[in-house]
Protein backbone atom coordinates (compact mmCIF):
# COMPACT_ATOMS: atom_id res chain seq x y z
CA UNK A 1 0.00 0.00 0.00
CA UNK A 2 1.11 3.55 -0.58
CA UNK A 3 -0.24 6.99 0.02
CA UNK A 4 -0.82 9.51 -2.72
CA UNK A 5 -0.04 13.23 -2.43
CA UNK A 6 -3.00 15.59 -2.38
CA UNK A 7 -3.93 17.70 -5.36
CA UNK A 8 -6.43 20.55 -5.46
CA UNK A 9 -6.37 21.32 -9.15
CA UNK A 10 -9.30 20.69 -11.48
CA UNK A 11 -8.99 17.99 -14.16
CA UNK A 12 -7.41 18.95 -17.47
CA UNK A 13 -9.23 18.28 -20.75
CA UNK A 14 -8.43 14.72 -21.76
CA UNK A 15 -9.43 12.21 -24.41
CA UNK A 16 -8.07 9.03 -25.92
CA UNK A 17 -9.15 5.95 -27.78
CA UNK A 18 -7.24 3.31 -25.83
CA UNK A 19 -9.14 1.85 -22.89
CA UNK A 20 -6.74 0.35 -20.36
CA UNK A 21 -8.66 0.97 -17.15
CA UNK A 22 -12.30 1.60 -16.33
CA UNK A 23 -13.49 3.24 -13.13
CA UNK A 24 -16.61 1.67 -11.65
CA UNK A 25 -18.76 3.55 -9.17
CA UNK A 26 -21.20 1.43 -7.21
CA UNK A 27 -22.68 0.72 -3.81
CA UNK A 28 -20.86 -0.60 -0.77
CA UNK A 29 -24.06 -2.55 -0.12
CA UNK A 30 -25.55 -5.18 -2.42
CA UNK A 31 -29.03 -3.66 -2.49
CA UNK A 32 -32.40 -5.34 -2.43
CA UNK A 33 -32.48 -6.57 -6.04
CA UNK A 34 -30.33 -9.65 -6.84
CA UNK A 35 -30.03 -8.33 -10.42
CA UNK A 36 -27.63 -5.69 -9.16
CA UNK A 37 -25.25 -8.27 -7.72
CA UNK A 38 -25.46 -10.29 -10.92
CA UNK A 39 -24.59 -7.17 -12.91
CA UNK A 40 -21.51 -6.48 -10.77
CA UNK A 41 -20.30 -10.04 -11.24
CA UNK A 42 -20.90 -9.98 -14.99
CA UNK A 43 -19.13 -6.65 -15.38
CA UNK A 44 -16.13 -7.82 -13.36
CA UNK A 45 -15.68 -10.89 -15.52
CA UNK A 46 -16.22 -8.92 -18.74
CA UNK A 47 -13.55 -6.38 -17.83
CA UNK A 48 -11.02 -9.10 -17.14
CA UNK A 49 -11.84 -10.97 -20.35
CA UNK A 50 -11.42 -7.76 -22.34
CA UNK A 51 -8.02 -7.11 -20.76
CA UNK A 52 -9.30 -3.94 -19.10
CA UNK A 53 -8.26 -3.10 -15.55
CA UNK A 54 -10.70 -2.07 -12.85
CA UNK A 55 -10.23 1.12 -10.87
CA UNK A 56 -12.63 1.35 -7.95
CA UNK A 57 -13.06 2.53 -4.38
CA UNK A 58 -11.08 -0.24 -2.74
CA UNK A 59 -13.81 -1.76 -0.59
CA UNK A 60 -14.67 -5.41 -0.15
CA UNK A 61 -18.35 -4.95 0.67
CA UNK A 62 -21.42 -4.77 -1.53
CA UNK A 63 -21.31 -4.28 -5.27
CA UNK A 64 -17.80 -2.84 -4.93
CA UNK A 65 -16.47 -6.11 -3.56
CA UNK A 66 -18.47 -8.24 -5.99
CA UNK A 67 -17.09 -6.36 -8.99
CA UNK A 68 -13.48 -6.47 -7.80
CA UNK A 69 -13.50 -10.11 -6.76
CA UNK A 70 -14.96 -11.18 -10.09
CA UNK A 71 -12.28 -9.27 -11.98
CA UNK A 72 -9.65 -11.06 -9.91
CA UNK A 73 -11.33 -14.46 -10.29
CA UNK A 74 -11.23 -14.06 -14.08
CA UNK A 75 -7.53 -13.20 -14.04
CA UNK A 76 -7.90 -9.43 -14.36
CA UNK A 77 -6.16 -6.56 -12.60
CA UNK A 78 -7.63 -4.31 -9.95
CA UNK A 79 -6.58 -0.98 -8.48
CA UNK A 80 -8.35 -0.03 -5.26
CA UNK A 81 -8.22 3.56 -4.02
CA UNK A 82 -9.56 4.16 -0.54
CA UNK A 83 -9.28 6.83 2.16
CA UNK A 84 -7.75 5.50 5.35
CA UNK A 85 -10.81 6.39 7.42
CA UNK A 86 -12.96 4.03 5.30
CA UNK A 87 -10.60 1.06 5.43
CA UNK A 88 -12.61 -0.68 8.14
CA UNK A 89 -16.08 0.60 7.27
CA UNK A 90 -15.85 -0.53 3.64
CA UNK A 91 -13.73 -3.59 4.53
CA UNK A 92 -10.74 -2.72 2.38
CA UNK A 93 -10.01 -5.49 -0.11
CA UNK A 94 -6.35 -6.45 0.26
CA UNK A 95 -6.22 -9.09 -2.48
CA UNK A 96 -5.98 -6.56 -5.32
CA UNK A 97 -2.79 -5.96 -7.31
CA UNK A 98 -2.58 -2.33 -6.22
CA UNK A 99 -4.15 -0.79 -3.15
CA UNK A 100 -3.68 2.95 -2.67
CA UNK A 101 -4.59 4.48 0.68
CA UNK A 102 -5.21 8.23 0.43
CA UNK A 103 -5.99 10.95 2.94
CA UNK A 104 -9.50 11.97 1.92
CA UNK A 105 -12.35 11.65 -0.56
CA UNK A 106 -11.02 14.42 -2.80
CA UNK A 107 -7.75 12.57 -3.34
CA UNK A 108 -9.61 9.34 -3.96
CA UNK A 109 -11.86 10.83 -6.65
CA UNK A 110 -9.04 12.70 -8.33
CA UNK A 111 -6.83 9.62 -8.52
CA UNK A 112 -9.70 7.47 -9.78
CA UNK A 113 -10.24 10.02 -12.54
CA UNK A 114 -6.57 10.16 -13.49
CA UNK A 115 -6.18 6.37 -13.55
CA UNK A 116 -9.25 5.71 -15.71
CA UNK A 117 -10.17 5.93 -19.40
CA UNK A 118 -13.92 5.56 -18.88
CA UNK A 119 -16.47 5.54 -16.07
CA UNK A 120 -19.35 3.22 -15.20
CA UNK A 121 -22.10 3.80 -12.65
CA UNK A 122 -23.71 0.63 -11.36
CA UNK A 123 -26.54 0.93 -8.81
CA UNK A 124 -25.50 2.56 -5.56
CA UNK A 125 -26.29 5.20 -2.99
CA UNK A 126 -25.50 8.85 -2.40
CA UNK A 127 -21.77 8.38 -2.90
CA UNK A 128 -22.30 6.68 -6.23
CA UNK A 129 -24.58 9.37 -7.57
CA UNK A 130 -22.21 12.08 -6.32
CA UNK A 131 -19.30 10.51 -8.20
CA UNK A 132 -21.38 10.05 -11.34
CA UNK A 133 -22.65 13.62 -11.31
CA UNK A 134 -19.14 14.97 -10.83
CA UNK A 135 -17.92 13.19 -13.97
CA UNK A 136 -20.97 14.39 -15.90
CA UNK A 137 -20.30 17.95 -14.73
CA UNK A 138 -16.64 17.83 -15.76
CA UNK A 139 -17.63 16.43 -19.16
CA UNK A 140 -20.34 19.08 -19.56
CA UNK A 141 -17.73 21.78 -18.87
CA UNK A 142 -15.34 20.30 -21.41
CA UNK A 143 -12.77 19.03 -18.92
CA UNK A 144 -12.74 15.50 -20.35
CA UNK A 145 -14.26 13.37 -23.11
CA UNK A 146 -13.94 9.97 -21.48
CA UNK A 147 -16.97 7.70 -21.96
CA UNK A 148 -19.48 7.65 -19.10
CA UNK A 149 -21.84 4.68 -18.87
CA UNK A 150 -24.93 4.56 -16.68
CA UNK A 151 -25.82 0.92 -16.11
CA UNK A 152 -29.58 1.15 -15.68
CA UNK A 153 -29.96 -2.36 -14.29
CA UNK A 154 -33.61 -3.26 -13.66
CA UNK A 155 -34.51 0.40 -14.16
CA UNK A 156 -32.49 1.52 -11.12
CA UNK A 157 -31.46 4.84 -12.67
CA UNK A 158 -34.87 5.69 -14.17
CA UNK A 159 -35.58 8.43 -11.59
CA UNK A 160 -32.17 9.98 -12.23
CA UNK A 161 -32.67 9.96 -16.00
CA UNK A 162 -36.09 11.54 -15.52
CA UNK A 163 -34.51 14.24 -13.34
CA UNK A 164 -31.96 15.10 -16.03
CA UNK A 165 -34.76 15.50 -18.57
CA UNK A 166 -36.72 17.59 -16.07
CA UNK A 167 -33.73 19.88 -15.58
CA UNK A 168 -33.50 20.34 -19.33
CA UNK A 169 -37.21 21.04 -19.74
CA UNK A 170 -37.02 23.62 -16.94
CA UNK A 171 -34.16 25.41 -18.66
CA UNK A 172 -31.38 24.52 -16.23
CA UNK A 173 -29.46 22.48 -18.80
CA UNK A 174 -29.03 24.68 -21.85
CA UNK A 175 -28.93 23.17 -25.33
CA UNK A 176 -25.32 24.26 -25.69
CA UNK A 177 -24.48 22.49 -22.41
CA UNK A 178 -26.08 19.12 -23.02
CA UNK A 179 -25.17 16.22 -20.76
CA UNK A 180 -24.04 13.32 -22.93
CA UNK A 181 -23.58 9.82 -21.60
CA UNK A 182 -24.34 6.22 -22.47
CA UNK A 183 -27.23 4.31 -20.96
CA UNK A 184 -27.36 0.52 -21.06
CA UNK A 185 -29.83 -1.81 -19.39
CA UNK A 186 -27.71 -4.98 -19.25
CA UNK A 187 -24.28 -5.56 -17.75
CA UNK A 188 -23.20 -7.42 -20.89
CA UNK A 189 -23.56 -4.17 -22.85
CA UNK A 190 -21.20 -2.09 -20.72
CA UNK A 191 -17.78 -3.06 -22.10
CA UNK A 192 -18.89 -3.03 -25.78
CA UNK A 193 -20.46 0.41 -25.22
CA UNK A 194 -17.24 1.79 -23.73
CA UNK A 195 -15.09 0.41 -26.53
CA UNK A 196 -17.44 1.76 -29.19
CA UNK A 197 -17.56 5.22 -27.60
CA UNK A 198 -13.77 5.36 -27.20
CA UNK A 199 -13.07 4.91 -30.92
CA UNK A 200 -11.75 8.20 -32.35
CA UNK A 201 -13.61 7.53 -35.59
CA UNK A 202 -16.93 7.32 -33.76
CA UNK A 203 -17.68 10.66 -32.05
CA UNK A 204 -20.03 10.37 -29.11
CA UNK A 205 -22.58 12.65 -30.76
CA UNK A 206 -22.94 10.16 -33.62
CA UNK A 207 -22.89 7.00 -31.54
CA UNK A 208 -26.06 4.95 -31.54
CA UNK A 209 -25.25 3.95 -27.96
CA UNK A 210 -25.22 7.52 -26.65
CA UNK A 211 -28.28 9.07 -25.05
CA UNK A 212 -28.12 12.85 -25.16
CA UNK A 213 -30.05 14.83 -22.60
Amino acid sequence: MRKSPATATSPSPTSGAKVENVCVYCGSNTGANPAHVDAARILGKALAEAGIGLVYGGGGRGLMGETARNVLAAGGRVTGIIPGFLSEKEQMLRDVQELVVVEDMHQRKRMMFERSDAFVALPGGIGTIEELVEQLTWAQLGRHTKPIVVANIAGFWDPFLALIKHMQSEGFIRRDMDVTFIVVSRAEEIVPAILAAAKPSAPAADSKLADKF
